[in-house]
């Protein structure tokens, strides 16, 4: 079927499972050889060879239909799998030599999600895309780029359902190319039911004496009665994806070590009125341990109900005195909903139930669950439909819809937790193993896996991801750390098709904030600046209230103005270009808990910050006026920075919530070589209004971030990042007192 000198070439090939041996064979025909079949069976009819035989015999003779190429007929899985029309899922799609650059260009114009990665082979590039078989259709019926198609494959069924000496020795491989830190001062700390410590991918990271107990009488190992909760989030905050470890034939580098405190007994269950004490004890006992590590503290629990609406409870405000006292990030989830969940009930469910105690802490990283988890590739369940659809909210993960503005947003990121699965809308999903993860189980001499999801697996996620960002920069703060994860973060493209044409920015709030929060980090973002993509990082600290010679009426102190060391030629060279800034500012408030009107003395935030940008209309002195003039007209939690500032996404009336605030701003980039100065000022809390705790004499720290990129589809060569690699930091402040 292939002809070189003609370009023709064989794509993929299906053999009938029939008696009748069929076999069908797909091509790549170029517009110039279009004629070279039919020219064939032309010759075929009206033609014969020197034998008396019609030309082309053995081709023409064999042939029994000739058509179009489909995405059927490239598809060389089992035929079962095959997608619905218009159904999303991830294919790995096996790309022609040297076409991979022009499927890109296609790929963005029809907004196809392509992931990073490739394998190359001699003839053929594959990548993994998220399409459905209606935008293949189009490709493939208009330009000739894709040879063969499949169902990617990363479902962790293929381990889970091994005997019992399969899994001993994929966990011995991978046990023998793991490599330990030596590093053993950076460790994910886990509040949960216990780990067990013996598992062979665990025991290498994880020390007898960092295996700790609120109860002596509880033990320090994992549980029946829990279903080895903690040993399951230990597998995923330790090694991510254990699917991806365990496939690879690269080494495996754990760049922290894990602790494990007990804080659920083995039988009953803690009173409720003791939970944010025995929090606060588990921590202290970890802390006395080894006070000098570096920990993100991951507790993947909450307490159940749907009666939250962000008032601040006993556990929430000991949770938050932690991450104040101990200057620890500490990540918790969302929450889920209760099963069974209804496919026709999503995602209107989720919305209308609200985040989980202790979810309302100011000062934690709140994980909600999203998933990419769309393929079923177990033919049992070939015809099920997943609930979620692919980049959207995980049929279980809580929001925060139903709380009132004056809380902060929840959650704060989300990641992987999941997706069920049902052949009928109006009945429950399932759980098939397809759409779960894959993690460590507690009972190793009965299995070395187990399948895990929803938002205590999307928890244990986070605290991978920041255990990671603390490897590479150990200088950086908490408060930084949990600003580099928010600013990491994107909503994708099923998230954002949620928005009504021109949002609102309370329907942005709602539909994006209160359920996705800022979106999907990424650890690549966090780490690299790129040469068209460049964050700067600033820690920095103010004193907000003060009393003038320590005596009379406490007053706001001062602000702090940060110069940015914007590559301003080069921005201004770029003109009319589009670009993005994003925002990112991170600290954490000392907590006042009790329900007394949370005005004034009785506010539960010991101070807030507040971020203005300067316009690019401005000069820096009327800049410095605004703030001055906005500061004196603020009242707690009420701001209006920026509130004829065009351009940014969400608007500065969000910047008020919580105690991390995120925005994108986009313009030209003549307009952002101006805006080059960024003000942080604080606002009223209760010590400023509580002079007996003198509150008003503490200093306030903070992280910023600030980064820039391009995002004309023009092709920009113009380089942001070098002219201040050399140190990509905010440097330049000035304090000025208010």
């Amino acid at each position: 079927m292939e002809n070189k000198p003609k370009h023709i070439e064989l794509l993929a090939v299906h053999s009938s499972d029939n008696a009748d041996e069929t076999v069908s064979v797909t091509v790549f025909v170029p517009e110039k050889a279009s004629d070279f079949f039919a020219s064939k069976i032309e010759a075929y009819r009206d033609e014969e060879t020197k034998t008396g035989k019609p030309k082309n015999e053995p081709l023409i003779a064999r042939l029994e239909d000739i058509s179009l190429g489909t995405v059927r007929a490239l598809f060389t899985d089992n035929l079962e799998l095959f997608p619905s029309e218009s159904q999303e899922v991830w294919w790995e799609v096996w790309l022609r030599h040297g076409v991979r650059e022009s499927f890109n260009q296609v790929a963005q114009i029809l907004d196809i999600r392509i992931t990073g990665n490739s394998i190359t082979f001699p003839e053929r590039e594959v990548v993994l895309v998220l399409t459905s078989v209606t935008i293949l259709s189009r490709i493939i019926n208009n330009i000739g780029l894709i040879a063969e198609l499949r169902l990617a494959k990363d479902s962790p069924s293929m381990f889970f359902e091994m005997d019992m000496q399969e899994q001993v020795s994929w966990v011995q491989e991978l046990a023998n190319r793991t490599i330990v830190a030596s590093n053993n001062n950076l460790a994910v700390c886990l509040l949960d039911s216990g780990v067990t410590g013996s598992h062979p991918l665990i025991k290498p990271a994880l020390a007898p004496e960092d295996c700790l107990t609120c109860d002596p009488n509880w033990g320090v190992a994992d549980s029946k009665r829990w279903g080895g909760h903690g040993t399951d989030m230990a597998g995923i905050a330790l090694y991510d994806n254990l699917y991806n470890a365990l496939t690879t034939s690269n080494k495996v580098y754990l760049t922290h070590r894990l602790e494990s405190v007990k804080i659920l007994p083995d039988q009953g269950e803690n009173d409720p009125k003791l939970y944010g004490a025995i929090t606060k004890e588990a921590v202290s006992r970890v802390e006395i341990n080894n006070p000098k590590r570096q920990r993100v503290i991951c507790m993947p629990l909450t307490s159940k109900g749907d009666n939250n609406r962000g008032v601040p409870s006993s556990w929430s405000a000991a949770i938050d005195q932690i991450c104040f006292e101990f200057q620890r990030l500490m990540v918790i989830p969302v929450g889920n909903i209760p099963k069974p969940i209804i496919c026709s009930e999503y995602p209107s469910r989720n919305d209308l139930s609200p985040a989980e105690n202790p979810s309302q802490a100011w000062n934690t990283l709140v994980v909600g669950a999203y998933t990419d988890k769309v393929n079923i590739v177990n033919p049992s369940y070939a015809q099920w439909q997943t609930i979620a659809p692919a980049g959207d909210l995980s049929p279980g993960s809580r929001t925060s819809l139903l709380w009132t503005d004056q809380w902060p947003i929840r959650p704060d990121v989300t990641f992987e937790g999941g997706n069920l699965a049902t052949d009928d809308p109006h009945s429950a999903g399932m759980d098939i193993d397809d759409l779960r993860l894959l993690t460590t189980y507690y009972q190793p001499n009965v299995r070395q896996f187990n399948l895990s999801g929803d938002t205590s697996a999307a928890t244990a996620l986070c605290s991978y991801m920041a255990a990671r960002i603390w490897a590479k920069h150990p200088e950086y703060w908490a408060e930084t750390v949990r600003a580099l994860i928010v600013h990491s973060a994107e909503w994708t493209t099923a998230m954002l098709s949620n928005l009504p044409r021109n949002p609102s920015q309370s329907k942005k709030v709602s539909i994006l904030l209160r359920r996705y929060g800022y979106g999907v980090p990424s650890l690549e973002r966090a780490l690299l600046s790129s040469k068209n993509d460049l964050t700067m990082i600033c820690e920095d600290q103010l004193q907000p209230f003060h009393k003038k010679d320590g005596k009379g009426s406490v007053k706001t102190k001062e602000m702090n103005l940060h110069i940015l060391p914007w590559p301003t030629q080069e921005l201004e060279n770029l003109r009319e270009a589009k670009v993005e800034m994003r925002v990112t500012l991170s600290y954490f408030i000392e907590p006042n808990p009790g329900e007394r009107g949370w005005e004034n003395k009785h506010s539960y935030a010991s101070y807030g910050l507040r971020l203005a940008v300067k316009r690019s209309t401005e000069t820096l002195a009327d800049f410095r006026k605004r703030i001055n003039k906005q500061e004196q007209e603020t009242e707690e939690n009420v701001t209006s920075t920026g509130s004829s500032d065009s351009g940014w996404f969400l608007g500065p009336k969000t910047w008020n919530r919580g105690s991390i605030h995120s925005d994108i701003w986009q313009g030209t980039a003549a307009e952002l070589a101006q805006k080059d100065s960024i003000g942080i000022y604080p606002v009223s809390g209760w010590w400023k209004y509580n002079p007996r705790w003198e509150g008003w004499n503490k200093t306030a720290r903070y992280a910023l971030i600030v980064s820039i990129r391009v995002i004309d589809e023009v092709e920009v060569d113009i380089d942001l990042y070098t002219p201040i690699s050399i140190s990509p930091k905010i440097k330049q402040t000035v304090p000025i007192n208010l």
